[in-house]
């Protein structure tokens, strides 16, 4: 009996690929903050995924090594620029690119980063270049537009539960979604398993994000990678802060909006705040019950696949994993 490729190996492989990528052209300059990037490392949940998925139904990983990589290089990408328009210092614990070098670097080595991944997609067998190229590039784009909703939101007081799910769904979710549906497309999938695991990667993506905005508030700074309140310091429209100030009676909302209008304030004193307010109308124990409902509709989706139980319960062990994670 053929014994199965463990997650763990999986994701050993994407690190050993992206290694191999070559990326020592002059000018250093240019190409040094890739390599920083990439090697800063995070758990490479996204091309683990793609090779799951084209495993799960091939019993191989070599189709999707190429796309897997892309989707790597270009959520990193993301996060760098993303990095940038926060002002975020730290990513993962070292210095972000901006702060590593500077502003314009960030951004020419962000651009060249794209180009990287569509060179990885494009080295698909040519039967499938066509259904590759226009999964990725539906997604690129909606990453784009859901991070110039994320901006937008900074603006606004009146941001609704259902435009920030909208935006968590398209800046995080859909990249989850099209790294599962790559690895079915490469793997040869039977037909509509390809959009049941688009769909179950929505639903884990959003339930990654909502966990997410939790760890900002409620997460160890030593595990998340991150400064913990992040969020807050610069008055983001998470789940809590939407509903901290659609729940808070009148008091809690003029403490709330005093806070978010300072322009001048210790950090530590305002994340202290806002958060003791989140504790005061019970948000966490709310995100929480958004995470459960969105990570059982996964489950649902996954229920219904053709495939056989033990690969089932691989990919239902790979979503665990990613619900239990502290960073």
């Amino acid at each position: 009996m053929k014994v199965m490729m463990t997650f763990e190996q999986i994701i050993e492989r994407v690190e050993r690929e992206l290694e191999r990528i070559p990326l020592a052209d002059p000018p250093k300059s240019l190409f040094d903050p890739i390599r920083y990037t990439l090697e800063i490392g995070g758990k490479r949940v996204r091309p683990a995924l793609t090779l799951l998925a084209c495993y799960l139904y091939n019993n191989g990983i070599e189709p999707a090594i190429h796309p897997a990589l892309g989707l790597e290089i270009f959520h990193n990408f993301t996060l760098l620029h993303d990095d940038l328009m926060d002002a975020a210092d730290m990513r993962r614990g070292k210095r972000t690119v901006h702060r590593q070098w500077d502003a314009n670097t960030a951004i020419l080595s962000g651009d060249a980063m794209t180009i990287v991944a569509y060179q990885q997609m494009a080295m698909v067998e040519p039967a499938k270049m066509g259904q590759v190229m226009e999964l990725f590039s539906r997604t690129a784009l909606e990453i784009c537009r859901g991070q110039q909703y994320d901006m937008d939101f900074e603006r606004r007081m009146d941001v609704s539960e259902e435009e920030y799910m909208e935006m968590i769904r398209l800046k995080t979710a859909v990249l989850l979604a099209c790294s599962l549906q790559m690895g079915a497309i490469m793997g040869d999938a039977p037909e509509g398993e390809g959009e049941l695991l688009y769909r179950l990667g929505i639903h884990i993506g959003l339930a990654f994000q909502l966990q997410d905005d939790l760890l900002d508030v409620y997460g160890d700074s030593a595990t998340f990678g991150k400064n913990i309140g992040g969020d807050i310091l610069c008055n983001k429209k998470t789940m809590l802060l939407i509903h901290a100030l659609r729940r808070s009676d009148e008091e809690q909302h003029a403490r709330l909006v005093e806070w978010i209008e300072r322009k001048e304030f210790d950090p530590a004193e305002k994340i202290a705040a806002v958060t003791r307010l989140y504790d005061e109308l019970s948000l966490k124990p709310l995100v929480e019950e958004k995470i459960k409902a969105h990570y059982q509709a996964a489950m649902r989706e996954l229920d219904s696949s053709v495939l056989e139980p033990e690969r089932k319960a691989m990919l239902r062990e790979v979503c665990d994993r990613l619900m239990r994670r502290k960073s």
